[in-house]
């Protein structure tokens, strides 16, 4: 373990912010560089000798948290990037994008701050990075088996990366014209540099892993010619379907799906354009959606210049503590502070958008609004309260509601799908299409990219024992696993 009384002698210590006025003036990461490393040892110090580590709980991918803040605590680099790799393909991204569900786990977190697990996490790897730890791991022999894994997104990466090191070779489809999925393009660059994803691309590239871009199965190839033309075909696309809002003037210009909206920004920083051609310059901006995708829009709105920016959410403001339905190790529904929402805007709460105003021209102008009460757990408008609010560009960020059926792969394979829309699977991640498996949101629905890589390795394990009939892989989670909470 770490130092026994690390979290008796320091206190909880997060990565420092570069000041708002400064870093709403351009794309890069928010965090001040080089300001974790000074601190982590002590605060990795803070790592309990617990007898049952609930952090472990906490995280599907079976990070050995423990093991790797005692390392990161004697400033072992090289032992620490180990441990983490064990269980975790990709910790620099669930280091930068992960909400630390290990962290609300943490038994320290009973009666005080828990340990900045997150925090220890990317300060290991980047470490691993600068010092050359993170190498190439091409397989010592090839099976001969092929396997296709459609979706670059984590779940597709994890995948593919585990079948090519067991030595399978593999195709990656991605149907935009880079790899990542929304990692990259649905992340903003003040969240996660793209840098991190060429790197780890380029990792894979050496190990085997082939790549093809701007080809989307269904459409451009389809479905039942790539089964037939591969050994086993790993269906990691996504749940993309966006959450539409289907109120009186929906249709005027202005309003957009947050993934219509963000990769446009996100394609100005990779060049590829001038200006986003929906940009919120000079605009009274308002998202509709308070989780973490609203609050990217928020970030992105503040970066291209917007004159105000409102963010709408439904539900009830949630409180700065733990309420009693949520207790420890359960992960809270917590009043969050973003590096976005420190930048500005509002925030608003408990209110439901019933309809938008617009101008001669057909663009949107202003959002109605009315304030809501739950009654039998459903949003009632509460009379007298209706108003309007300047908007002249909405972004919706609603969420999603499963994967793409529009595009024919689900059709052209002949998938089965659950009640909620997502592809189903049985206990090896295979769907009712012998040879065909799902990974990630596409059959586990809209959560978190922790749990993305986890189903990502988990199904890499029954595909690779469908094709050889046994497997060393690694599986943390199954199917039916789902989020500690009440």
């Amino acid at each position: 373990m770490a130092d026994p009384k690390g979290f008796l002698n320091h206190e909880r210590e997060i990565a420092k912010t570069r000041p708002v006025e400064e870093r709403v003036k351009d794309w890069n990461e928010v965090y001040q560089p080089g300001s974790l490393l000074p601190i982590i040892s002590k605060q990795a110090s803070r790592c309990m000798d617990c007898g049952i580590p609930f952090c472990h709980n906490g995280c599907p991918l079976g990070n050995l948290i423990p093991e790797w803040n005692d390392y990161a605590y004697r400033e072992d680099w090289t032992e620490a990037s180990e441990r983490l790799h064990a269980t975790n393909n990709f910790p620099e991204f669930t280091g930068r994008l992960c909400p630390a569900p290990c962290e609300a786990a943490c038994v320290l977190g009973i009666n005080q701050p828990p340990v900045t697990i997150k925090n220890v996490e990317v300060s290991i790897i980047d470490k691993a990075w600068d010092n050359g730890d993170v190498t190439p791991q091409p397989p010592e022999r090839l099976s001969g088996k092929t396997v296709a894994v459609i979706g670059s997104g984590p779940a597709g990466l994890a995948a593919a990366q585990q079948l090519t090191r067991a030595g399978h070779t593999v195709a990656v489809y991605e149907r935009a014209d880079r790899i990542g999925g929304l990692l990259r393009y649905g992340i903003p660059e003040f969240k996660m540099e793209k840098r991190h994803i060429n790197r780890r691309i380029e990792q894979m590239r050496a190990e085997g892993t082939k790549f093809r871009t701007e080809v989307e199965i269904g459409r451009d190839i389809d479905a039942k010619k790539l089964r037939k033309r591969y050994d086993a075909v790993v269906i990691a696309a996504g749940a993309t379907t966006s959450r539409d809002l289907p109120v009186p003037g929906r249709e005027l210009n202005g309003i957009h799906f947050a993934m219509e909206y963000l990769p446009l920004a996100n394609k100005v920083q990779e060049g590829d354009l001038t200006v986003a051609p929906i940009t919120a310059e000079g605009k009274h901006v308002v998202v509709i959606g308070g989780g973490d995708t609203g609050a990217d829009c928020v970030g992105t709105a503040h970066r291209q210049g917007a004159a105000s920016v409102t963010q709408l959410e439904i539900m009830p403001q949630p409180g700065e503590e733990r309420n009693a339905n949520q207790p420890w190790p359960t992960f809270p529904m917590l009043y969050k502070v973003t590096s976005a929402h420190e930048e500005g805007g509002e925030r608003v709460y408990s209110v439901s958008t019933t309809h938008f105003e617009g101008d001669e021209d057909g663009n949107v102008q202003w959002l109605h609004l009315t304030e809501v009460e739950f009654k039998d757990g459903r949003p009632t408008p509460k009379p007298g309260t209706e108003r309007k609010i300047p908007a002249q560009l909405v972004t919706l960020a609603m969420g999603f509601t499963g994967t793409d059926q529009e595009n024919g792969l689900v059709e052209q394979f002949g998938l089965e799908l659950d009640e909620r829309g997502n592809v189903a699977r049985d206990a090896d991640f295979a769907t009712n299409v012998p040879g065909v498996y799902v990974a990630g949101d596409a059959g586990r629905g809209q959560s978190l990219i922790v749990w993305a890589i986890a189903e990502g390795r988990s199904a890499a394990k029954g595909v690779d024992r469908f094709l050889t009939g046994v497997s060393a892989l690694p599986a943390p989670i199954k199917p039916t696993d789902r989020a500690l909470t009440v």
